[in-house]
């Protein structure tokens, strides 16, 4: 069953998914971060030239010629995954697909809608059997 954890008190979601996205590279998994929009996958694929500050995270979109072999993959049209280990929903809904993944990660921010949206899916989760972890980044997150 997939894993779900959900990354509260997020002060930056996408500054926060590439911190993400660059642990799982570093235990050698494979990632795929779903953007909302064309705007905030071109913001992910930008911070992920620079976080970490002293490395680098292979990344491309899923179209990309080497997308079966690249570690993380940035969509945001929900195209059908190339792998199934980690999944960073980035979208105000949850992904139709999230239960082929072991691990779909959920960052909230400060922002109520954006609670109140994260509410609905941790409910949608929980009620279907899933084992949910709450991780406050607040303090982290900065």
């Amino acid at each position: 069953m997939t894993q779900i954890d959900f990354y509260t008190n997020a002060v930056d979601k996408l500054g926060t998914a590439c911190r993400i996205a660059h642990k799982a590279y570093g235990l050698k998994r494979r990632v795929l971060v779903l953007c909302a929009d064309a705007d905030s996958a071109r913001q992910v694929d930008k911070l992920l030239w620079t976080t970490p500050a002293t490395g680098f995270v292979p990344h491309c979109t899923p179209s990309d010629a080497l997308a079966a072999v690249t570690p993380v993959i940035i969509d945001h049209e929900s195209r059908e995954p190339a792998h199934d280990q980690v999944l960073v929903n980035l979208t105000a809904e949850r992904p139709a697909f999230f239960a082929r993944f072991e691990r779909l990660v959920e960052i909230v921010t400060l922002d109520e809608e954006d609670r109140r949206q994260a509410r609905e899916r941790y409910k949608f989760y929980r009620d279907r059997g899933y084992e949910i972890r709450t991780h406050d980044i607040g303090a982290l997150s900065a």
